[in-house]
Protein backbone atom coordinates (compact mmCIF):
# COMPACT_ATOMS: atom_id res chain seq x y z
CA UNK A 1 0.00 0.00 0.00
CA UNK A 2 1.00 3.62 -0.35
CA UNK A 3 -0.24 6.94 0.93
CA UNK A 4 -2.10 9.19 -1.51
CA UNK A 5 -1.88 12.98 -1.45
CA UNK A 6 -4.33 14.79 -3.77
CA UNK A 7 -3.60 18.47 -4.32
CA UNK A 8 -5.42 21.30 -6.07
CA UNK A 9 -2.92 23.25 -8.18
CA UNK A 10 -3.23 26.54 -10.04
CA UNK A 11 -1.10 25.54 -13.03
CA UNK A 12 -0.87 21.85 -13.88
CA UNK A 13 2.16 22.09 -16.19
CA UNK A 14 4.11 24.06 -13.61
CA UNK A 15 3.18 21.58 -10.87
CA UNK A 16 4.12 18.57 -13.04
CA UNK A 17 7.52 20.13 -13.68
CA UNK A 18 8.09 20.82 -9.99
CA UNK A 19 7.00 17.42 -8.67
CA UNK A 20 8.85 15.55 -11.44
CA UNK A 21 12.06 17.17 -10.26
CA UNK A 22 11.23 16.96 -6.53
CA UNK A 23 10.65 13.19 -6.67
CA UNK A 24 12.98 12.51 -9.62
CA UNK A 25 10.25 10.70 -11.56
CA UNK A 26 8.03 11.13 -14.58
CA UNK A 27 4.30 11.66 -14.46
CA UNK A 28 2.40 8.34 -14.42
CA UNK A 29 -0.90 9.53 -15.93
CA UNK A 30 -1.62 12.85 -17.66
CA UNK A 31 -5.11 13.97 -18.75
CA UNK A 32 -6.75 17.40 -19.17
CA UNK A 33 -6.72 19.09 -15.76
CA UNK A 34 -5.33 15.97 -14.07
CA UNK A 35 -2.03 14.20 -13.45
CA UNK A 36 -0.72 11.57 -11.07
CA UNK A 37 2.63 10.21 -10.03
CA UNK A 38 3.19 6.65 -8.75
CA UNK A 39 6.30 7.24 -6.64
CA UNK A 40 8.17 4.23 -5.31
CA UNK A 41 10.48 5.97 -2.82
CA UNK A 42 8.86 7.15 -0.65
CA UNK A 43 5.77 5.07 -1.51
CA UNK A 44 3.38 7.84 -2.55
CA UNK A 45 0.57 8.35 -5.04
CA UNK A 46 0.62 12.09 -5.77
CA UNK A 47 -2.50 13.34 -7.55
CA UNK A 48 -2.81 16.84 -9.04
CA UNK A 49 -6.10 18.53 -9.93
CA UNK A 50 -5.84 21.78 -11.88
CA UNK A 51 -8.19 24.16 -10.11
CA UNK A 52 -6.97 27.77 -10.05
CA UNK A 53 -9.96 28.83 -7.93
CA UNK A 54 -9.73 26.14 -5.25
CA UNK A 55 -10.06 27.51 -1.73
CA UNK A 56 -7.80 24.77 -0.35
CA UNK A 57 -4.61 23.28 -1.75
CA UNK A 58 -5.29 19.88 -0.18
CA UNK A 59 -8.07 18.09 -2.06
CA UNK A 60 -8.14 14.81 -0.11
CA UNK A 61 -5.95 12.05 1.30
CA UNK A 62 -6.02 8.36 0.66
CA UNK A 63 -4.45 4.96 0.88
CA UNK A 64 -3.97 3.03 -2.35
CA UNK A 65 -4.06 -0.73 -1.89
CA UNK A 66 -3.50 -3.43 -4.46
CA UNK A 67 -6.18 -6.03 -3.70
CA UNK A 68 -9.94 -6.00 -3.29
CA UNK A 69 -9.46 -7.88 -0.01
CA UNK A 70 -7.67 -4.83 1.38
CA UNK A 71 -10.52 -2.54 0.27
CA UNK A 72 -13.14 -4.87 1.77
CA UNK A 73 -11.17 -5.16 5.02
CA UNK A 74 -10.95 -1.35 5.30
CA UNK A 75 -14.67 -1.08 4.48
CA UNK A 76 -15.61 -3.59 7.17
CA UNK A 77 -13.33 -1.92 9.72
CA UNK A 78 -14.65 1.58 8.98
CA UNK A 79 -18.29 0.43 8.97
CA UNK A 80 -17.80 -1.29 12.34
CA UNK A 81 -16.34 1.94 13.73
CA UNK A 82 -19.19 4.02 12.27
CA UNK A 83 -16.70 5.83 10.04
CA UNK A 84 -17.59 4.63 6.51
CA UNK A 85 -19.03 7.63 4.70
CA UNK A 86 -19.52 6.14 1.23
CA UNK A 87 -18.66 2.84 -0.47
CA UNK A 88 -18.04 2.78 -4.22
CA UNK A 89 -17.68 -0.46 -6.16
CA UNK A 90 -16.43 -0.42 -9.75
CA UNK A 91 -16.93 3.36 -10.00
CA UNK A 92 -15.00 5.49 -12.47
CA UNK A 93 -13.06 8.34 -10.87
CA UNK A 94 -9.83 10.12 -11.79
CA UNK A 95 -9.54 8.31 -15.12
CA UNK A 96 -9.68 4.88 -13.46
CA UNK A 97 -12.25 2.28 -12.49
CA UNK A 98 -11.93 1.76 -8.73
CA UNK A 99 -13.28 0.07 -5.65
CA UNK A 100 -13.14 2.33 -2.58
CA UNK A 101 -14.49 3.43 0.74
CA UNK A 102 -14.55 7.04 1.93
CA UNK A 103 -14.29 8.35 5.48
CA UNK A 104 -14.36 11.92 6.80
CA UNK A 105 -12.36 12.96 9.85
CA UNK A 106 -13.85 15.18 12.60
CA UNK A 107 -12.52 18.35 10.91
CA UNK A 108 -13.92 17.38 7.49
CA UNK A 109 -10.80 15.96 5.80
CA UNK A 110 -11.80 13.29 3.30
CA UNK A 111 -9.87 9.99 3.19
CA UNK A 112 -10.27 7.17 0.69
CA UNK A 113 -9.05 3.57 0.79
CA UNK A 114 -9.04 2.40 -2.82
CA UNK A 115 -7.85 -0.04 -5.46
CA UNK A 116 -7.50 0.82 -9.15
CA UNK A 117 -9.12 -1.91 -11.23
CA UNK A 118 -8.44 -0.49 -14.71
CA UNK A 119 -7.60 2.75 -16.49
CA UNK A 120 -10.40 4.76 -18.10
CA UNK A 121 -10.54 7.50 -20.71
CA UNK A 122 -13.32 9.19 -18.68
CA UNK A 123 -12.65 11.28 -15.57
CA UNK A 124 -15.77 9.96 -13.84
CA UNK A 125 -19.02 8.14 -14.48
CA UNK A 126 -20.73 11.55 -14.57
CA UNK A 127 -21.60 12.38 -18.20
CA UNK A 128 -20.46 16.00 -17.69
CA UNK A 129 -17.66 15.89 -15.09
CA UNK A 130 -15.38 18.71 -14.17
CA UNK A 131 -11.95 17.26 -13.49
CA UNK A 132 -11.17 19.78 -10.80
CA UNK A 133 -14.69 20.24 -9.48
CA UNK A 134 -16.62 18.15 -7.00
CA UNK A 135 -17.18 15.19 -9.34
CA UNK A 136 -16.13 11.80 -8.05
CA UNK A 137 -13.51 13.13 -5.63
CA UNK A 138 -15.65 15.87 -4.15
Amino acid sequence: MRLQLALNVKNLEEAIGFYSKLFNTEVNKRKPGYANFAIEEPPLKLVLFEDPNAEERLNHLGVEVFSDEDVHSATDRLKAAGMADKVEDEETCCYAQQNKVWSVDPQGMRWEWYRVIADSEEFSGDPAPEASGPGCCG
